[in-house]
């Protein structure tokens, strides 16, 4: 909860003054950095933001955001230059779900409590603007940040953490107010992954200490960067003490802190073996089935085809795909399912793009679409990863349901 007062920290000597929100302030190498703990859906916070800039002590102003989240912000146009063909491709679709489902939580929250969370930052963005006061962009991409939470659990936590998020995000229609409280602790993100992250450290380290020592490291970069002398941050009240003391030790170096954070983690080999293994398997299963009889080999074959390219086709139906996109999902399943380098999805994602290409309303409606079920479906954009979705997933349980039919038919053979 924000307190009443501040610690303010100056050169090592500790003060407490009153004031609406935390602050802390620290004399770092000739420059002072005010950390303001604010809540991000607190008017008060949005409020006080406006008292400090407007005051004139300040000569930079920080905020808790890195650069797709302020276009975002900024340029809500900026969905309609997605290039979805190059997400298709390039396997990206869920980490863009993901972003598109903290949207649509945000959404709600906006609808049910006319609170826009964010509204300290767009004040900060806003006067920095009108005083032309250097703007320093200090978190973490947030796609980064999924990587790196994705990298410390295995599939299957991968798999639920995802499914649940988009679950506990559309499926109910109001938001709680222990929601809310919880939101003047931490952002949206942290909000969203506080059921997950209880007393799991490989939730926490990437969501919270990694970037908070993020932070630390790019505020520090920055301040230097545009040679400013007093530099107003704009952090959640969550964020500040973590920040706060790693600034105060000032043991790391920013630029190696900044690049090891940055790193993206090397994909697991697991996956890929996996893939590998169980293509072997069923080649190795067709092959003996055809050297034990021709026929027994072609109804393998067929029940391979029929198996993974109905539940494709079939998922490709339950995410309403266009009527030859569902087809394509029949024909795909079978064969991308046996080679590891190519899904389902980036077959039918593409058909279903070119059948149905989403129009400029599609892409302007789209954070208010997904903010309901019923929305995915009704907007081209969110219904072209829904197809991406359900068909990879139909491919990949007609896979293992595959795979189990062809073993019991040459046992049993």
């Amino acid at each position: 909860m924000i307190t009443p007062f501040v610690f303010s920290t100056s050169n090592g000597n500790i003060i407490m003054v009153e004031s609406p929100e935390p602050q802390r302030e620290i004399l770092l190498e000739g420059v002072t950095l005010t950390l303001l703990g604010t809540a991000h859906v607190s008017r008060a916070s949005a409020e006080q933001v406006r008292r400090l800039i407007q005051s004139g002590d300040y000569d930079a102003v920080a905020v808790e955001l890195c650069r797709s989240r302020f276009n975002s912000l900024m340029d809500p146009k900026s969905l309609s230059q997605m290039d979805l063909f190059s997400v298709i491709r390039q396997n990206r679709v869920y980490m863009v779900v993901a972003n598109l489902a903290l949207s649509a939580y945000q959404q709600r929250l906006a609808d049910q409590f006319g609170i826009e969370p964010g509204a300290e930052q767009r004040m900060a963005l806003r006067l920095a603007r009108e005083r032309d006061l250097p703007i320093l962009l200090i978190d973490r991409e947030i796609g980064i940040t999924l990587k790196r939470i994705a990298a410390n659990l295995g599939w299957w936590k991968r798999y639920t953490l995802f499914t649940g998020l988009l679950t506990a995000m559309l499926t109910s229609d109001e938001v709680t107010e222990e929601d809310v409280e919880r939101l003047k602790d931490g952002d949206v993100l942290e909000t969203t992954f506080a059921e997950f992250a209880a007393d799991r450290q490989d939730l926490y380290r990437p969501l919270i200490d990694e970037r908070d020592r993020y932070m630390a490291a790019k505020l520090q970069r920055e301040a230097e960067r545009v040679g400013a002398r007093r530099v107003l941050a704009v952090v959640g009240v969550g964020h500040m003490k973590g920040i706060a003391d790693i600034l105060e030790q000032n043991r790391q170096d920013p630029v190696a802190t900044l690049a090891e954070l940055e790193r993206l983690p090397p994909p697991s080999r697991w996956p890929t073996i996996l893939a590998w293994s169980i293509l072997l398997l069923i080649l190795s299963g067709f092959a003996y089935g055809f050297a034990m009889s021709p026929d027994l080999g072609w109804d393998l074959v067929l029940t391979w085809v029929f198996i993974t390219g109905g539940l494709s086709a079939f998922g490709t139906i339950l995410a309403a795909g266009h009527p030859l996109t569902v087809v394509s999902a029949f024909l795909a399943a079978p064969m991308t399912t046996l080679n590891p380098a190519i899904g389902a999805g980036m077959i039918t994602g593409a058909v279903e793009l070119y059948l149905r290409k989403p129009s400029v309303g599609d892409f302007s409606r789209l954070r208010a679409d997904v903010a309901s079920w019923r929305g995915w479906w009704r907007n081209r954009v969110s219904r072209i990863f829904l197809v991406f979705l359900l068909s990879s997933l139909g491919a990949a349980i007609g896979t293992y349901l595959a795979s189990f039919q062809i073993v019991k038919r040459l046992f049993a053979g």
